[in-house]
C-alpha cells in the first residue's frame, strides 16, 4: 500500500492481516521510506477509522538496510479498518488497513 502523501509505502508478508497477535503468519509490515530516515525511528500510531480508542503505539529503529525500511510488525486489538499516522523525523503520513478477525 501507499501512504498519503506519498512519502511512504507498507509491504504485507502473509496478508490478509488479522486482529490480535497471530504467530502463522504474523502481521509482518516492511515500511519504505522516501526520505531520508537520517537514523531516526519510525514512529507508527494507530486507531480505528473514525474513532480515537483503542491505540496501537510502535516505534521501529533505523537499523535495516538497505535503504530507508523500517520492519515491523503491527498487531492490533480488534477487527476493522485502522488509520495509521507514520512519522520519521519531520516527515509524517497515514495509511489505512484491513485486519480480519482470527
Amino acid at each position: 500500500m501507499v501512504a498519503d502523501p506519498p512519502l511512504a509505502a507498507g509491504f504485507l508478508f502473509g496478508a490478509p492481516l488479522r486482529a490480535g497477535h497471530p504467530t502463522d503468519p504474523t502481521n509482518k509490515v516492511l515500511w519504505v521510506v522516501r526520505t531520508p530516515r537520517a537514523g531516526l525511528p519510525l514512529q507508527i500510531e494507530g486507531q480505528p477509522l473514525g474513532a480515537t480508542t483503542p491505540t496501537v503505539h510502535l516505534t521501529e529503529p533505523a537499523n535495516s538496510g538497505p535503504g530507508e525500511i523500517y520492519p515491523s510488525i503491527v498487531d492490533v486489538p480488534r477487527a476493522g479498518c485502522w488509520q495509521f499516522t507514520l512519522g520519521w523525523g519531520s516527515d509524517r503520513a497515514t495509511v489505512q488497513l484491513l485486519y480480519q478477525p482470527i
